[in-house]
C-alpha cells in the first residue's frame, strides 16, 4: 500500500520544508501561489496509474511529521463546496440558517431510492453555544444532497413538540418497562453554579438491516458524559429508544475527569460512531477505541477494555476528537478533528502543526486529518490533512457515487471565531473529495485544477 507521494511527480520535500508547506496560514490565503510556486502545480495534474485511468497524486507531506498542511487548496471553497439548505424550525428565524456543530450527512437506500438524512449538535434560543445544556438532536431529510431539506416529520409521534426532533433529555416522561428512552444520566439537571445542564452532542445516524440508528455523546455538562446509541421502532422520524447497553452507563470505560468547570460526575470515551460493513457492526470511540456490537445491537462485546486500533502517532499526540471510519476502494480511512495550533519557528516564521497547547501556541484551525490501512483495526498509515477547517466531520458517498465530507467551521477558537468571521461560523456544509487512487489510497478536500498552461 502506498501513501506517501510517489503516485504523482515528486517534490523536493526539503524545500516544503523550507517553503509555504509549513508557513502557509491566513496570510498565505492571498500569496499562497506564490509562496508554493510550480511546484504545487505540478503536484496536481492527474497521474497515470493502474488499468490506464488517470488519478490526481499525492502531495508530499510536511516534515517532520505533524506539521500541518494548510494550503488554500485543501479548504472548502466555493468551487468544491456549498451549505445545506436546511429547512428552518421557529429558534432559526432571528439567524436566517441553522446553527450546527458537527455536522454529519449521510446517502442511504430506503425503499430502493436514495435518502438523505443531516443532523448535528444544536443550541437552545438565548444561548449561543450548545452549552451548559441543549434540548436534544433534530433530523433534516432530502431525496438529493441539494434538497429540498426538510424536518423529519415527527408531528405523528409528539403533535405538541418541535418537528424534527427525534430525542431528548425531555422525553424521559415516555420511559416505560422494559423501553427507556431516557436514562437517568441522560437527563438534564440543575445546580447552584449554572442553573440547567445537560447537553448532547455530534449525532450520526445510520440505516443498518432496515433499522435506523442513532449515535451521539452526552456532553460534558451532562450527569454522565459518553457516548450512547438509540434505535428507532419506526422510521427516520423514530420513535427511538436507548440500548440495553446505555440504560446504566455510555459505553466503554471510566476517563479521568476534566478539571472545572465542567465537572461530569462520570467521564467516558466521547464522540461515539458507527460503522457498518455487510452484516455486521462496530462501535467506533474516540480517540483511538474500537468494540463489536452484538447480533442484536443492544451492546458491544466487550463492554469494557476495549482494544485499540493501530495508529501512528504524532510525537507528541495532541488531544484528537470526532473519531471516524469509512471504507472506499478497499481502504479503511480513520478520521480525526485536530486543531492545527500556530507558533514560532527559529527564524521567526509560523508554524503551523498538530501540536497539544503549549505556551505561544495559539489554536488556527480545526482540521480533518486522515490514515488509511488495510483492516479496518490498523495499522493505519502515518496521518494526512484532508480538509482544512472541516474537522469533526464525516465522509460519504452520494447516490451516483461521488464522495463527500462534511464540515461546521469550528466557533469557539481559532479562524472562525474571529469577529469578523463568526457569523459564518457553526453551518452545514458539505464539500467534495478526491481520491487519489489504488496507488495513492489518499482523500482530499477537492483540490483546484491547472489549466493547461499550468497556472490556476
Amino acid at each position: 500500500m502506498s501513501t506517501g507521494p510517489e503516485n504523482g511527480p515528486r517534490i523536493g520535500r526539503r524545500a516544503l520544508l523550507s517553503g509555504a508547506a509549513r508557513t502557509v496560514g491566513a496570510a498565505g490565503l492571498a500569496g499562497l501561489a506564490g509562496s508554493l510556486g510550480a511546484a504545487a502545480a505540478q503536484a496536481v495534474p492527474a497521474q497515470a496509474a493502474s488499468g490506464g485511468r488517470r488519478y490526481p497524486a499525492n502531495w508530499p507531506d510536511p516534515e517532520p511529521y505533524g506539521l500541518a498542511d494548510t494550503r488554500q487548496d485543501l479548504w472548502p471553497r466555493a468551487d468544491n463546496s456549498f451549505l445545506l439548505n436546511l429547512e428552518l424550525r421557529p429558534r432559526d428565524e432571528q439567524l436566517g440558517r441553522v446553527w450546527m456543530r458537527d455536522t454529519y450527512v449521510n446517502c442511504f437506500v430506503v425503499n430502493g431510492r436514495p435518502l438523505y438524512v443531516a443532523t448535528g449538535t444544536s443550541r437552545v434560543p438565548g444561548l449561543t453555544t450548545a452549552t451548559p445544556w441543549n434540548d436534544g438532536i433534530f433530523v433534516w431529510t432530502a431525496p438529493s444532497l441539494r434538497g429540498p431539506w426538510r424536518l423529519a416529520d415527527t408531528t405523528g409521534i409528539r403533535p405538541d413538540a418541535e418537528k424534527g426532533k427525534v430525542w431528548s433529555p425531555e422525553f424521559a416522561g415516555e420511559n416505560r418497562p422494559a423501553r427507556t428512552v431516557v436514562a437517568p444520566w441522560q437527563e438534564h439537571r440543575y445546580d447552584d453554579e449554572g442553573g440547567r445542564r445537560g447537553n448532547v452532542w455530534a449525532p450520526e445516524l445510520h440505516y443498518f438491516r432496515g433499522t435506523w440508528y442513532l449515535m451521539a455523546c452526552m456532553g460534558d455538562s451532562a450527569l454522565k458524559t459518553g457516548s450512547f446509541m438509540l434505535v428507532s421502532e419506526g422510521g427516520v422520524e423514530g420513535p427511538y429508544r436507548l440500548v440495553q447497553g446505555n440504560l446504566d452507563k455510555p459505553f466503554g470505560d471510566l476517563v479521568p475527569a476534566k478539571p472545572a468547570p465542567a465537572k461530569p460526575i462520570a467521564r467516558h470515551h466521547i464522540d461515539g460512531s458507527l460503522y457498518t460493513e455487510g452484516g455486521d457492526a462496530w462501535l467506533v470511540l474516540h480517540n483511538n477505541l474500537y468494540a463489536k456490537f452484538r447480533d442484536d445491537m443492544e451492546d458491544i462485546v466487550p463492554a469494557t477494555n476495549l482494544p485499540s486500533f493501530q495508529q501512528t502517532a504524532y510525537d507528541p499526540e495532541p488531544y484528537l476528537e470526532g473519531a471516524y471510519v469509512f471504507r472506499h476502494g478497499g481502504k479503511y480511512y480513520l478520521l480525526h478533528a485536530a486543531w492545527d495550533r500556530t507558533s514560532a519557528n527559529p527564524d521567526g516564521s509560523t508554524r503551523y502543526a498538530y501540536d497539544p497547547p503549549g505556551t505561544d501556541r495559539t489554536q488556527y484551525q480545526y482540521d480533518a486529518v486522515v490514515a488509511v490501512a488495510d483492516r479496518f483495526e490498523g495499522p493505519y498509515s502515518k496521518r494526512w490533512t484532508a480538509g482544512v477547517g472541516a474537522g469533526h466531520n464525516n465522509f460519504f458517498t452520494d447516490h451516483n457515487g461521488r464522495l463527500w465530507a462534511t464540515f461546521f467551521r469550528n466557533p469557539a477558537f481559532g479562524y472562525w471565531a474571529d469577529p469578523a468571521r463568526i457569523d459564518d461560523s457553526a453551518v452545514a456544509g458539505v464539500v467534495r473529495l478526491e481520491w487519489t487512487g489504488p496507488e495513492g489510497n489518499r482523500l482530499y478536500v477537492q483540490r483546484r485544477r491547472p489549466n493547461r498552461k499550468g497556472t490556476w
